[in-house]
């Protein structure tokens, strides 16, 4: 895969995250007064690094394996497979009803998100300017 290909799958990638980061702070603050609710994360980014960096690491020394069944030491990530993952907070607490939403966390999450996801728009934009000048020299 090219680079040019690569960066824009990830740019994509990264603003589908973008969306469901959104509609999960959204759900996060509509039930910011319910009792006993648990706020929800987006975990995608240590994911996406930690396949990225498989795909130049190889470890000095590899197990060998006489059975396809026994475990490898190290296996090689795509980080086309990487998903986003939802993830319950049990650990904070902000209310006395056991609903740990702080709204102004929440909405500092929401416009940071934004903020990100003009980025990725943008540098994907550039990615195509790039790619228009290339076609009309």
């Amino acid at each position: 895969m090219n680079n040019f290909s690569r960066t824009l799958d990830l740019l994509n990638k990264a603003m589908d995250v973008g969306v469901l980061r959104d509609s999960v702070y959204a759900d996060n603050l509509a039930n910011k007064d319910v009792p006993n609710w648990k706020r929800t994360e987006v975990n995608f980014e240590s994911e996406l690094k930690k396949a990225i960096r498989s795909e130049d690491y190889k470890p000095q020394f590899e197990m060998a394996r006489g059975d396809p069944r026994h475990v490898s030491n190290w296996t090689r990530m795509d980080y086309g497979n990487v998903q986003p993952r939802r993830v319950l907070d049990y650990l904070s607490t902000y209310n006395n009803n056991g609903n740990n939403v702080d709204p102004d966390e929440e909405f500092t999450k929401i416009l940071k998100n934004q903020l990100q996801y003009t980025i990725y728009a943008h540098a994907a934009a550039f990615e195509y300017g790039q790619v228009s000048l290339v076609l009309r020299a």
